[in-house]
């Protein structure tokens, strides 16, 4: 008699049984749509770690902004005062220190203002 591969089988079956606990339905206790569903989480798994770093900066853009024209700037004048003043703080913890430390974020604005060019004054244009 020709050996089959049963133990592998059912390993591999209690494998995947195990990886779509929480599924629903049929996707959870046939073996086909198991398979299929899982794969596809995969690729949404594999394609949504990078959207999340993608959806964080625009949430952190969209707080200095915010915070910006609270102190009134525009959020490219303030990106351009901290670069120009050498600030190395990133969009992450600049819109942290905005919400959690307000006095802090003042005084960081308050070091890059200085560096902001003529160019940013409010009410200029650029056109001649």
């Amino acid at each position: 008699m020709r050996a089959r591969k049963g133990a592998a089988r059912n390993q591999a079956k209690k494998r995947l049984f195990k990886a779509v606990k929480g599924f629903v339905g049929g996707r959870r206790r046939l073996l086909r749509s198991a398979k299929e569903t899982l794969l596809r989480a995969g690729m949404f798994a594999y394609r949504d770690r990078r959207t999340r770093k993608r959806d964080f900066r625009r949430l952190w853009i969209t707080r200095l902004s915010a915070a910006a024209e609270m102190r009134g700037l525009r959020y490219s004048q303030l990106i351009y005062g901290l670069k120009a003043a050498q600030i190395g703080l990133d969009r992450k913890s600049l819109s942290e220190l905005a919400i959690r430390d307000p006095e802090t974020f003042d005084a960081v604005v308050s070091l890059a203002r200085p560096h902001i060019d003529a160019k940013f004054a409010v009410g200029a244009t650029g056109a001649a």
